[in-house]
């Protein structure tokens, strides 16, 4: 059901990307800032979405479908800004594709999976990237508007590097597990 809490607080985090967005457009280190909440406020719904989902027995196809989406539409939107406002060092945007790489090739192993009736739960290491992620992120979106002794864009670069590294880690995983399934699979038709 669209109306349920779970789906709505999913469906929250896909309208806060316009707004997190739009924050990069402002001046002043009170956007970054706001940036920051609009993204912590977000990444916050999801855990609180699956929380609920399971304990008030209200999981959904529709949530199930969402809730992926809607993480991986905010981490590349936030990604994409950063890069592209100059926010991250050259060398960062390396982690950043690396991230949003990953997460193209998870999506299309789940789909080839879900054809085949292939579940692909997600691992206690993806969980941590995710979390890490979660992290590095917000810290980046305040960048040089914190407090210049604790180094924040420097911090933020760092998450993003280990994430990154998780990223990889993890993409491995999914990919060789994918690829067990893919091989037990008959070929059939063409490719698009």
């Amino acid at each position: 059901m669209v109306t349920s809490l779970p789906n709505l607080l999913t469906l929250s985090r896909i309208v806060v990307i316009p707004l997190v967005v739009a924050t990069f457009y402002l001046d002043g280190p009170e956007a970054r800032w706001a940036a920051c909440g609009l993204f912590v406020a977000a990444a916050v719904t999801d855990w609180f979405d699956g929380h609920l989902a399971r304990t008030r027995n209200q999981v959904s196809s529709l949530g199930r479908f969402l809730d992926p989406i809607a993480d991986k539409l905010l981490v590349s939107a936030v990604l994409f800004m950063l890069a592209a406002f100059h926010r991250v060092s050259l060398a960062s945007m390396l982690p950043a594709l690396v991230i949003l790489l990953r997460e193209i090739l998870v999506s299309g192993l789940r789909e080839f999976l879900a054809e085949v009736r292939v579940g692909m739960p997600v691992t206690r290491l993806a969980k941590w990237k995710t979390g890490l992620q979660m992290v590095a992120l917000p810290v980046l979106l305040v960048g040089d508007a914190g407090p210049a002794v604790l180094h924040v864009r420097l911090l933020g670069e760092i998450g993003l590097w280990v994430a990154a590294l998780l990223t990889l880690v993890t993409g491995w995983d999914y990919l060789r597990a994918g690829l067990g399934h893919m091989r037990a699979q008959p070929a059939s038709g063409g490719a698009e």
